[in-house]
This record gives structure tokens, sequence and C-alpha cells, in this order.
């Protein structure tokens, strides 16, 4: 089925589904493919390809409001898919707030090429995707005879998706993606385990970093962890690399969406054009980035994506308010949903920002932990290293971090210049002051 006949299916399903009593419509119609290969201990452990077609259809019908989906989409039994939908929404209760987006908010979407998918998808061969597997083991197996195991994989996906509402809107979007790496853990003469990783995603093949390089890094950054121990309970400086940093900005993103605003479940609540972190924290939601991971020209309800500057010089902007939410807290829609988030980025590398720490730690990952939207607490575990005048000193494990995120933003005393930029999240280094540690 190609693009043009999608098209076709679900207009012909947002109109049978207003024929059988709908109100309005909205259709998802998506064709995706998916391949994932792991290899450990030299054997491919794991082979997967799945390839479906999808139908989704979103029944609005006298205020009700209900979602379907199904993989046949032969339309002889999409009629009894689509009647029994609209038949079941009408055994809901009522939702006034339960609307399509006004059409206004489809107007205004850029006519630009992001980038999103790799035209030379369908040239990577499995041969050459079970090769890379075993490239990136080959190599970190040959950095250290301290290697326990070592899980090295890599993963790709295709997906198109045709959307149509039944009150004008329509668009497609198609994308892809890849991803490799490794995790390794390694003998501690002490009877430790460290283990570590590095994968990274992309949306073209050829923006894979070398194999080689991400087996090496995993096993070294293991290595890095042998003799890893709880410092004393204080306040010291932190620095959080930049593939770590989406843990923390998780909390802070989490209350600004419409639904805890909506229940009273964010810190964030009432805080448009207040300070919430200090001036070296501006985060922008950019979906316009050239193969970024998150850019898209509308969002999952067809509203045309925009730039927007939700955090500035520390001051709160904006809120991510879909639709629904805005009828509720009868505010202006914005999206649901992020894109890429960008920060404004310093000038400093993550080695330049270690050497000016006079006594802190590094944080290179979180373990378990929590955070409360609703008042800005937040437990998280911590791996890293401690730096003492500039220097890495020796690895730290099994300690916390803990209080608020009020607090926490306002501690942000600089940012680096190394965007992550395998994530939708774009993290920088972070560096903040005067960070509550727990440990012995």
């Amino acid at each position: 089925m190609n693009k043009t006949e999608i098209y076709e299916l679900a207009r012909w399903v947002a109109d049978r589904a207003k024929k059988a009593g709908a109100d309005e419509a909205a259709v998802d119609v998506t064709r995706s493919r998916d391949i994932e290969i792991e290899c450990r201990l030299r054997k491919v452990e794991t082979l997967k390809e799945s390839t479906q077609m999808s139908l989704n259809l979103a029944v609005y019908a006298g205020n009700r409001y209900s979602s379907h989906s199904t993989n046949d989409v032969r339309r002889d039994g999409l009629e009894t898919f689509i009647s029994e939908a609209v038949a079941m929404t009408k055994h809901l209760n009522e939702d006034p707030f339960r609307t399509l987006p006004d059409p206004k908010y489809y107007q205004g979407r850029q006519a630009v090429e992001l980038h999103t998918s790799d035209p030379d998808y369908e040239n990577v061969t499995s041969d050459r995707r079970v090769a890379i597997v075993r490239e990136i083991e080959d190599t970190a197996l040959a950095v250290s005879d301290r290697i326990i195991s070592c899980t090295c994989s890599f993963s790709d996906s295709f997906y198109e998706t045709v959307k149509v509402h039944s009150n004008g809107f329509e668009g497609d979007r198609v994308g892809t993606s890849f991803s490799m790496g490794a995790e390794a853990t390694v003998r501690d003469e002490s009877g430790g385990r460290p283990e570590d990783w590095d994968y990274r995603t992309v949306r073209f093949f050829k923006d894979l970093p070398a194999a080689d390089l991400l087996g090496r890094s995993a096993v070294q950054r293991a290595l890095r962890k042998i003799g890893q121990t709880k410092l004393e309970s204080g306040r010291y400086d932190m620095i959080v690399e930049n593939r770590t940093g989406g843990r923390l900005l998780g909390s802070l993103i989490g209350p600004m969406n419409g639904r805890s605003l909506q229940q009273k479940n964010s810190f964030l609540d009432g805080k448009l054009d207040q300070k919430i972190g200090s001036d070296k924290l501006t985060i922008i939601d950019d979906p316009f980035v050239d193969f970024g991971l998150g850019s898209r020209l509308f969002d999952d309800e067809g509203m045309a994506t925009k730039q927007r500057v939700m955090i500035e010089k520390g001051v709160l902007k904006s809120y991510y308010i879909d639709t629904y939410y805005g009828k509720k807290l009868n505010m202006e829609p914005t999206t649901g949903s992020t894109t890429n988030l960008v920060f404004e980025y310093g000038n400093q590398s993550l080695e330049e920002m270690i050497k000016g720490m006079e006594r802190g730690i590094l944080v290179t990952g979180f373990i378990g932990g929590n955070s409360n939207a609703t008042t800005g607490d937040f437990s998280y575990g911590i791996m890293g290293v401690l730096v003492e005048k500039g220097r890495p000193v020796k690895p730290v494990n099994e300690m916390n971090i803990s209080g608020n995120s009020k607090e926490l933003w306002e501690q942000l005393a600089a940012v680096g210049r190394d965007a992550y930029t395998y994530s939708s999240r774009r993290c920088p280094s972070m560096s903040f002051e005067e960070i509550q540690f727990s440990g012995v």
C-alpha cells in the first residue's frame, strides 16, 4: 500500500465513522519496521524483525471520546470495527472537553525538510547489521581480561504515518532511526561488578560513530569504576555529564504539562513569568532541528509545531498544553509534548569544567530514585567520580543526592557546550553548586 492509498484509506475511515454516528473522527495509519540484533559471548542471542500496518481511530460522539486500534486494514473488516467503535463510545460518560483541535491550530505548518528519514535505509543489509555488532563486541572484549560479560546490540526502525481528521487536517511524516552500542560488566578485586554502557541513536546510518569506539568506550567506562566507594555525607559541587542530564531535566519538564497542572500535581503551577532557575538556564523546544530525534512539523494532535522558549534565563515562559487540558484550564493550547529540547549552551567542554572544579563530584549516572512533581522534592542514587583540584581522584557509588527542584535549578552555575545530540533531550554537561550528597 503506497502513501496515496493510505491517505484514501484514512479518509474513508473518517468518513465511515461520521456516517456511523460520530461527530468527528481522527485516523492514524502507520506502517513500520523494527529490527534488533544482540550478541553476547560471541553468540547472536537476539535477532528480531517485525513489520506491521496499524490503524488507530479516535471517535468523538455526543461529548464522548474513545480510541481504538487494529492491525487489520482491509475495508471489509474495518466496516465492523468502525461501527462497533462508534457504538461503544456512546456508552461512555460525557466529557465536553474532548474535542479535536480548532482547525486554526493546523495552520502555519512549516514547509521545511527536517531530514528525519534516511533515504538509504533499505540499503542496510542484515549482514551489515550483524557485522557491526560483532565488531563492537570484538573491540570491547580486546580491551581487558577483567570483563565478566559484554552485551552488544544494533537496532533500527522505520515508520511512516498518515494522519487525517474529519475537521480538515491531513498530514504525514516519515522517520528512521539507528541505534548501536555495548554494555559491559567487569571484575573488581573487592568482589564488585562495576558496569557501564555506551549507546548512540541517530536518524541517518552514516551518522553512527565507529563501532570500535563504542565497544572500547563501554568497557573503559566500566573499568574506571573499579574501587568505587562512598564518600562522607555533605554538600559538594556537582557536574552532571551530558548524557545523564536528561534524568534531572525530566523532573522539570514533567510538571510543565497540562495534565499535571490541571490535577494540581505540579510545583510549577502558577509560575509563568516567574523565576524558577538560575540565569544560566535557558531551554528552547525546537521542532525544526535538522536530523533531530524529536523533529516534526505537526504534533500528535495535528497542531502545527512552533519553536518555543520554555525557560529563559531561569524564567518560566510556557507550558505544554494540549487541546483537552487547554479547555479544562481555560488556556491557549501550545502542544502536549516535547520535540527537541535545546539549551543556551556555554563555552566550556566537560574536561574544562572538571579542571575548574576545586572539589566535587562528577555524576556519570543515576541509580533509581524518585521525584515528586507536586512538591519538587527529589532523591536519586548516583554513580560518578570524586574530583579534587581539577583531577579525577576515585570512583564513587551508592550515594544519593536530595533536595528540591526549586532550589536545584537555582544552583546551576554553568552549562557546557557539549550538547548530547543522541537524544531529543540535547542536554549539555551542567555544573551545580553545593548539592546535598548522602553517603557514609
